[in-house]
């Protein structure tokens, strides 16, 4: 069977049974005349047999049939050839995601940080093909993980990510120099880097419109997004009574943020809740769409249930015709 391999091909050796049965069954047909003969019978000798008699012999032939189609499915046959040629996106993506101390501001819920990192595991999760990374700053910056189409381990990471890991503050330059070194030397027709933040630059030794200059050089987009309320946001505050929050003005450098955004080619959101935030990287996934053909084997198939079907209705049709036709020769 062409393109069929077999899971357990060892049984296929029951199949020589077969030849053995037919040499038993023909042989007990030479044997089954009577070896006693009458002299009164001789008129009837010429009468030949009925052409129903020489029928009987489909009985046993569905029984090979029924017993090689068992062996066959034993031995589990499936396709190894079948593949289909799709389309579907593949890109580079780096996200970065800014964990300094007011990604706890509680105007998100149930604050910045975890909002954040519960969207972007859903934008990972709707792009299984593309390759994705993490980068994560505050003061300073480091890749949480790398380019990947891991995306079990990259949520895993994602999901362990906590502000107060580095040090405090603010380097978004520093944050997209680190993603676009990660970035640069993909082969990918399209690499983006997606930078979240929700303050103003003031770590670093890396500016943000000369890490933007970089990202441009070497071709990378970079989609950027505020996060953070208009006006005042409940935050975090450690006082001799315990954790507090207090109202506190929210400051997002938008300018720098567009400016990188079009340097590059990208585009700059704001999101100011949970909802907005959705919405925005429903809207980068929509942008990033950059189709490739990819050609793809599927999963193996099993092939025993035309055997099996066609096996059940052979023992069915066996038995109605020994039970009628041939009743009162078996």
């Amino acid at each position: 069977m062409k393109g069929i391999t077999f899971a357990e091909p060892a049984f296929l050796y029951l199949l020589l049974i077969i030849p053995v049965m037919i040499a038993f069954y023909v042989l007990k047909q030479h044997n089954a005349s009577a070896s006693l003969r009458m002299p009164g019978l001789y008129s009837f000798s010429k009468s030949g047999n009925s052409f129903r008699n020489y029928l009987r012999h489909i009985l046993f032939a569905f029984r090979i049939v029924v017993l090689s189609l068992l062996v066959i499915i034993l031995a589990r046959p499936h396709s190894t050839d079948r593949f289909q040629d799709i389309s579907t996106q593949g890109i580079d993506i780096i996200l970065t995601l800014d964990i300094s101390g007011s990604m706890l501001a509680r105007d998100f819920k149930p604050d910045r940080l975890e909002a954040s990192k519960n969207v972007a595991t859903e934008f990972i999760s709707g792009r299984p093909y593309d390759r994705i990374g993490l980068v994560v700053f505050s003061g300073e910056s480091f890749t949480q993980c790398p380019l990947t189409t891991d995306h079990a381990v990259l949520i895993n990471l994602l999901r362990d990510i906590q502000s107060g890991m580095i040090e405090d503050g603010t380097a978004i330059g520093m944050g997209l120099a680190t993603a676009v070194n990660r970035i640069k030397d993909s082969e990918a027709k399209s690499k983006v880097v997606i930078l979240l933040t929700d303050g103003i630059n003031n770590k670093g030794e890396v500016a943000p419109a000369t890490a933007a200059d970089i990202a441009a050089t070497f071709g990378i987009r970079v989609y950027t997004i505020g996060v953070g309320t208009q006006g005042m946001a409940p935050y975090p505050v450690q006082t001799p009574f315990g954790i507090q929050y207090q109202n506190v003005p929210v400051e997002i450098d938008e300018a720098i943020l567009k400016e990188i955004a079009q340097k590059t080619g990208g585009r700059y959101f704001r999101a100011t809740d949970n909802d907005k935030l959705v919405q925005v990287y429903s809207e980068i996934d929509k942008l990033e769409k950059s189709l490739i053909d990819v050609r793809q084997y599927s999963r193996k198939e099993e092939k025993y249930l035309l055997s099996g079907i066609f096996a059940f209705c052979l023992i069915l049709i066996e038995m109605v015709i020994r039970n009628t036709l041939f009743k009162n020769l078996t």
